[in-house]
């Protein structure tokens, strides 16, 4: 079986180059960035600005080969790859949770925004505590680790 997706948007961010970004949505509060959604496609943010924030779902457009173990970000010792959130997929998606700011014609603005620029957009979901936000009792090899703010940065592990 073969699946496709053809992207519904492109993603702008300020960060041209992998090294640096930080590594997920919670560790880049206050980054700015806007969703430009094809124009085609702007009845379906119809609503959409009555939620404060919104799941992104977009393709590692710059990933590596994919790969079953990696060495995530946060750790040294290499782990199977659908424990980690590391872009070198089978499947390279990455999701984060943003904040919307402002939805004008077919551009969202967002903040809290860690992927690259131009990264290519697959789907817009709203964000919805009573849905999406989980109490978890286990959070696996992460546990174990304790990094400070400065190694929540990604590098070019991972980058073309």
């Amino acid at each position: 079986m073969r699946i496709s997706f053809t992207p519904i948007g492109i993603i702008h961010t300020p960060f041209m180059e992998p090294k640096g970004m930080p590594i997920q949505a919670a560790d880049a509060v206050g980054i700015r960035g806007r969703v430009e959604l094809l124009p085609a496609l702007v009845d379906g943010l119809k609503d959409l600005n009555g939620f404060s924030h919104i799941i992104l779902l977009y393709h590692f457009h710059r990933s590596t080969q994919p790969r079953l173990t990696v060495t995530p970000f946060l750790d040294t010792r290499s782990r199977g790859v659908f424990a980690t959130r590391a872009p070198a997929r089978p499947n390279p998606i990455g999701l984060s949770v943003v904040k919307l700011l402002a939805v004008k014609k077919n551009i969202l603005r967002v903040e809290n925004v860690d992927m690259l620029d131009a990264t290519p957009l697959l789907d817009i979901k709203p964000y919805v505590p009573q849905f999406d936000h989980r109490d978890a009792q286990r959070v696996g090899w992460l546990q174990e680790v304790a990094k400070s703010p400065d190694d929540r940065q990604s590098d070019n592990r991972f980058a073309r």
